[in-house]
């Protein structure tokens, strides 16, 4: 890997400033950031490249400045990737964090609608990278509201994803799990059941609910939904293992 950072400063050929993007890039990957900054410094003074590229530098910067607690200065990079590119996801995931951090969660909650629009006026719904990417995202989000107990934040990501990619399940079991874990275990048996009756060959949210089901005491309902999942797969490993415990659960009730 070439270390360019000695480059002078200024306009650079095309050979140059792709190394240097290669090499910032590999240094940001390797959290190597006081190798990384000088050359992403020079790249964002060079202001060459796609509109892309340049966000992309300006985003590396401010994760930067966020690991070293500079948080202000952080803010106006982030903002800046943005304004080179409002597409830039990962600039909308870093802005939307460190707001969240400082407590500002209505300007971060504002950065994803903001975000959203921009890829609207980007051929969208055209696009299924950028509904990939964005859905990503909005996912990395949630996952990041439930780690902190925040269900209802986490919820509403996890929900937005969805508006993105209606299709997949597993988002849909992360809303039920984060619907459990709140405690309105009514509407999240409402939503794992409807799951398992569109997709009764979801081995994951079949084994989900059995897995709600035992936690309620439903045993023997519990143990159906495992037994439905090793008709079509006998082998399944976890639905065996739940299936044995259930089992085990049971005759030390029937014998008390």
């Amino acid at each position: 890997m070439a270390d360019n950072s000695s480059t002078p400063l200024g306009r650079l050929d095309a050979a140059s400033h792709a190394d240097l993007i290669e090499t910032s890039r590999s240094f940001f990957k390797e959290n190597i950031y006081t190798r990384a900054e000088p050359i992403l410094n020079q790249l964002a003074v060079s202001g060459q490249g796609t509109p892309a590229e340049k966000a992309e530098v300006w985003h590396m910067i401010a994760v930067i400045l966020y690991d070293r607690g500079r948080f202000t200065k952080a803010i106006k990079t982030f903002r800046r990737a943005l304004e080179i590119d409002p597409t830039f996801t990962d600039a909308s995931v870093g802005l939307s964090i460190i707001l969240n951090d400082l407590g500002r969660y209505e300007e971060g909650r504002q950065v994803f609608q903001d975000a959203q629009k921009a890829l609207n006026r980007k051929s969208f719904d055209q696009d299924s990278m950028l509904k990939e990417r964005l859905a990503s995202k909005h996912h990395e989000l949630a996952d990041m509201y439930l780690s902190h107990n925040r269900w209802d934040d986490a919820i509403e990501q996890y929900k937005q994803a969805l508006s993105i990619l209606p299709g997949k399940t597993d988002l849909r079991l992360k809303v039920v799990d984060a619907l459990a874990a709140k405690g309105e275990l009514g509407q999240a048996f409402k939503e794992i059941r409807q799951i398992v009756q569109e997709h009764p060959a979801h081995h994951g949210a079949r084994l989900k609910f059995g897995f709600m089901l035992f936690q309620s005491k439903r045993v023997a309902d519990a143990m159906d939904q495992w037994e439905t999942i090793l008709l079509r797969d006998p082998d399944h490993p976890e639905a065996k293992e739940y299936l044995r415990r259930a089992r085990e659960a049971d005759e030390t009730l029937t014998e008390l």
